[in-house]
C-alpha cells in the first residue's frame, strides 16, 4: 500500500558514466536603462493605492519581508533577531528552496523556480501564473514594496545608489517582476511600489492585504552583514508592531532568501509576527517543516483559494493557520535534505519545454487548481504525461541522461506516490540505453 508522501526509490542502472549537461541556458534581453531615461519614465508612472477587506480564516493581512544570505545559526544568535523572536513564533525548520537568490524569490510567488540557477534577467511567459492570480479571484488587494525602486512599475535590471553608485535596488529580489503576467501588465505594474509609497499607504490606511517587502542591497544584508540586516529589521518593524492599524489581523513573515554557506543545509531563520499571534505563543518555537512554498499554501488555506498546481499544492501550511482550519501538515525527514542544488529544466536548458502545472492537483485546503490555469494548461499537461512525465508532489524537475562512455552508474530518484495529488516530475532519456 502506498501512503501519502511515503517515498519510493527507483534505481536505474545505466551503462554510461557521464551525464550530459546543457550549457544553453534560456536567454532574455537585459533591460537596464540609464539614469536619464529612468527620470523621464518616472514622470508618467502610475501608482495604485488599492486596498480591500476580504476576511481570512486567521489573518486579514499578510506581509512578507525577506533578508539575504545568512546561515540559520548566525541569525538566531543575533540580539535584534532574538528581540523580534520574543514578539512572535520562531520557525526553526524553515528552508530555502535552492541557490542563489533569484530562484528562491521566483519560487515564493510562482510555486517553482523552473531550474533557474543564477541571478540573470528573467521574464517567464504570461501563461505562468503566480500568487497574484489566486488573490485576484477574490479581490484580495496586493502589492510589492521594494526599497529604492526608482518609480512604480520599474522593469529595469537594477538601480544604483545615485550618490555612491553602489548596489541598491535589484530586480532579482523583486519576485513578481520575473513574470510577464505582471511585468507586461500595466495595471498590475501599478502595484510594484517603493518604500516612499509604503509610508503613504500606511499613513492613509491603504495597505493591501498581501505584500512582499524587500529592503535594498545594504539593508537586507546582501552587501553588508547580519548585524546591519537585523538592525534594519528591528528599526523597520518596531513602529509597525506598535501601529494599531497595521497590526490588526496581520501576520508578518520575516525570513531570509537562502543561507550563506552553500555547503550547509539550506535552512534559514524565520519568525512570524503580527497582531494575530496569541500572547501565549509569543517567544515560542514551531518545529514544523516549511519551505518558501509554504508562503503560498498558507495564503491559499487562509483565504480558501485555489492553487497553482505546482509545489504550493503539498507545501505545509503555517501551523497558526493549519491548526485553525483543520489541516494536518506532513512530517518531513530532513536527515538527507540539503536544498542547495538545482535541477535540469526550462531555464537551465533551452531544449527543455516549460513544465505544465498539474491541472488535477488538490491542495491541502481541499481546493483544486485555479480554473484559468486548467483551461490554459490542460492539453499541455496531458501531452507531457503521455511523453513519460512522472508525477511527484515535492518538486517539478526534468532530468536528461545521455551521451556515452563505459562505466555503469546507478541513479536514484525519489518519488512520492504518484496517484496522490500529483505534480509532475519528468525524466527524459536522450539516447538509447
Amino acid at each position: 500500500m502506498c501512503l501519502k508522501n511515503a517515498y519510493r526509490v527507483y534505481e536505474i542502472m545505466i551503462n554510461r558514466s557521464t551525464i550530459s549537461k546543457s550549457s544553453n541556458k534560456r536567454k532574455y534581453d537585459n533591460y537596464n536603462p540609464s539614469a536619464a531615461q529612468i527620470a523621464i519614465d518616472a514622470q508618467t508612472a502610475q501608482t495604485a493605492h488599492t486596498t480591500s477587506n476580504v476576511a481570512g480564516k486567521v489573518f486579514n493581512r499578510f506581509v512578507v519581508i525577506w533578508l539575504e544570505n545568512t546561515n540559520f545559526d548566525k541569525a538566531a544568535e543575533n540580539s535584534d533577531m532574538e528581540w523580534l523572536a520574543a514578539q512572535g513564533i520562531t520557525l526553526d525548520n524553515y528552508w530555502a528552496i535552492t541557490h542563489p537568490s533569484e530562484p528562491n524569490y521566483m519560487a515564493a510567488v510562482g510555486g517553482d523556480y523552473f531550474a533557474l540557477d543564477d541571478d540573470r534577467f528573467i521574464s517567464l511567459p504570461s501563461n505562468v501564473s503566480t500568487i497574484v492570480d489566486l488573490l485576484d479571484t477574490k479581490g484580495i488587494s496586493w502589492a510589492e514594496y521594494q526599497e529604492h525602486l526608482p518609480y512604480t512599475g520599474y522593469n529595469g535590471f537594477e538601480y544604483k545608489n545615485q550618490q555612491t553608485f553602489g548596489n541598491d535596488y535589484v530586480r532579482k529580489h523583486n519576485p513578481l517582476a520575473l513574470f510577464e503576467s505582471v511585468n507586461k501588465n500595466e495595471e498590475r505594474l501599478q502595484n510594484i511600489k517603493n518604500f516612499t509609497v509604503f509610508q503613504e499607504d500606511l499613513e492613509n490606511e491603504k495597505l493591501p492585504q498581501w505584500s512582499f517587502v524587500t529592503p535594498n542591497m545594504t539593508n537586507d544584508g546582501h552587501d553588508s552583514n547580519i548585524n546591519v540586516a537585523s538592525s534594519w529589521s528591528r528599526d523597520f518593524l518596531t513602529p509597525l508592531l506598535n501601529n494599531e492599524y497595521f497590526m490588526k489581523d496581520t501576520l508578518i513573515l520575516l525570513t531570509f532568501d537562502e543561507n550563506e554557506n552553500y555547503r550547509l543545509k539550506n535552512r534559514v531563520y524565520a519568525v512570524l509576527l503580527g497582531g494575530v499571534i496569541p500572547e501565549n505563543k509569543k517567544g515560542t518555537i514551531d518545529h514544523t517543516f516549511y519551505e518558501h512554498y509554504s508562503e503560498i499554501s498558507s495564503v491559499e488555506a487562509n483565504w480558501d483559494l485555489p492553487n497553482l498546481g505546482r509545489n504550493d499544492v503539498d507545501a505545509n501550511v503555517f501551523d497558526i493557520v493549519a491548526s485553525a482550519v483543520g489541516i494536518k501538515n506532513d512530517e518531513v525527514d530532513t536527515t538527507y535534505k540539503v536544498n542547495n542544488q538545482t535541477y535540469i529544466g526550462y531555464l537551465k536548458d533551452d531544449t527543455i519545454d516549460l513544465p505544465a502545472p498539474n491541472v488535477n492537483a488538490v491542495g491541502k485546503n481541499g481546493r483544486g487548481v485555479l480554473d484559468s490555469i486548467s483551461s490554459v494548461w490542460a492539453d499541455k499537461y496531458s501531452s507531457q504525461l503521455s511523453e513519460s512525465y512522472f508525477t511527484s508532489t515535492t518538486t517539478t524537475a526534468v532530468w536528461s541522461i545521455g551521451d556515452a562512455t563505459t562505466t555503469a552508474a546507478t541513479f536514484k530518484f525519489n518519488f512520492v506516490c504518484n496517484h496522490v495529488k500529483p505534480q509532475h516530475y519528468s525524466i527524459s532519456f536522450n539516447s538509447n540505453l
